[in-house]
């Protein structure tokens, strides 16, 4: 826009400068030329007024007092063919002012003022005075030089103009454009001091009222989850009790741990949606948490008869990811593969540490593989699920600054990699 602003102001500088200045050069040309005949008709018309008096000799002393000055070269033709004065053609021009009319003649070489002198007995006189080209325009390029310096400065004013009213004008629109990115980064208490044109200030105050409108929103919405979550502890409850009620002590305890699991994940639910403002960015242990997972899961993978091949690599390996989330997005994972692969079906459990921070996460089984292209896409499912697993486990490597891949093993069944943004140590 500065730019803009700038090209707009020199192109319109520009044609207010060449209307103006172009007539004022040709004014000046045109008055040089004037002032420079005039001149030399003031001496043509004194030599003619010394010849009319028929004076050889006054006319001789006028002659070389005109040509002495230094100004104009006169020559005066008599009757036939003498001259007195500079040596000069005798062109067209004198031949006409001979019959008694004056002109002035354009030459190539400059302009000839032609004054016919009656009267004398021998006939009519023609006093001649030239201008040369160059006495014409005598003082037209200073003349011009000193208005190009003119227009240059006027231009250079309205380009220092242009550019401070573009700063005036960008400076509170970058701090609107400023402050809506912290607003798309979730800085929902960014807000713009309005300042500029009224136009823009209005721009700012409507997003300040956005901004307020969309926090009031969010935390509507996230009280709504926390509410509806809170209400799935009854059943929660419920199953703990029916849980312990079980004969068998080992699926008791299974059953159990499977509650706990849940209500774990309720009330991390409750806790990440009434947590409004994140404090500090989140990080975890992953493979502490991806090691405890996996060993809760194996007790199910045994009961299946499911071969589990798992592939740790030394913690600690800090990811920018809460335990929670990654337990959670762990276990979305891990039952997608018990949930979509028949009993016997093995899998494998693969945690590396990546060169520049964080961690890739890969669990592959042998099963039949996705059941469409894409399966990442929300709410996308070959079966009887929401489809919701892979998103999220997708939005959660990408706050952490990873992504999620999903396609084929190499065994043909399905494989979902998960790559974790490096945390803070």
């Amino acid at each position: 826009m500065r730019r803009r602003l700038a090209l707009l102001a020199v192109a319109t500088t520009s044609l207010v400068l060449v209307a103006f200045l172009v007539p004022l050069a040709v004014l000046v040309s045109t008055l040089a030329a004037e002032r420079a005949t005039a001149a030399a008709t003031t001496w043509a018309q004194s030599v003619a007024t010394a010849a009319a008096q028929g004076d050889r000799d006054t006319l001789d002393a006028t002659v070389r007092q005109a040509n002495g000055s230094g100004g104009t070269p006169i020559t005066v033709f008599l009757a036939g063919h003498e001259f007195l004065g500079v040596p000069a053609p005798r062109g067209p021009g004198v031949e006409l002012a001979a019959r008694g009319r004056s002109v002035t003649v354009e030459t190539p070489a400059g302009r000839e003022i032609l004054v016919a002198v009656q009267g004398g007995g021998d006939g009519t006189m023609v006093v001649r005075a030239f201008v040369s080209a160059e006495r014409l325009r005598q003082g037209v390029g200073r003349a011009w030089l000193v208005l190009g310096l003119i227009g240059l400065a006027l231009l250079t004013v309205g380009i220092v103009v242009a550019d401070r009213l573009a700063r005036s004008l960008i400076r509170p629109v970058g701090q609107v454009a400023g402050v809506s990115r912290r607003l798309a980064r979730g800085d929902l208490d960014a807000r713009v001091e309005p300042a500029g044109p009224p136009e823009i200030r209005e721009v700012g105050t409507a997003l300040n009222h956005l901004a307020a409108r969309i926090r009031e929103l969010l935390a509507r919405e996230r009280e709504a989850v926390a509410d509806l979550s809170h209400r799935l502890r009854t059943p929660v409850t419920a199953l703990r009790l029916e849980a312990d009620t079980l004969r068998d002590k080992d699926e008791a305890d299974r059953v159990g741990e499977a509650v706990d699991s849940v209500e774990r994940m309720v009330s991390q639910v409750i806790r990440e949606a009434r947590r409004f403002d994140r404090g500090g960015a989140p990080s975890c242990d992953a493979a502490q948490v991806v090691g405890d997972r996996v060993a809760f899961w194996s007790a199910l993978a045994e009961d299946q008869d499911r071969p589990l091949s798992l592939g740790l690599a030394g913690g600690p390996i800090t990811v920018g990811v809460s335990g929670p989330e990654l337990a959670a997005c762990v276990d979305l994972l891990l039952e997608n593969v018990f949930a979509h692969t028949p009993d016997g079906t093995p899998f494998t459990v693969e945690l590396t540490a990546l060169p520049g921070g964080g961690a890739q996460l890969v669990i592959a089984d042998e099963g039949t593989g996705f059941a469409l292209p894409d399966p990442v896409g929300r709410g996308a499912s070959g079966g009887s699920s929401t489809g919701l697993g892979l998103d999220i486990a997708r939005r959660t490597a990408e706050d952490s600054g990873g992504r999620l891949r999903a396609g084929s093993s190499p065994s043909g069944g399905a494989e979902v990699a998960l790559e974790l943004g490096p945390g803070l140590t």
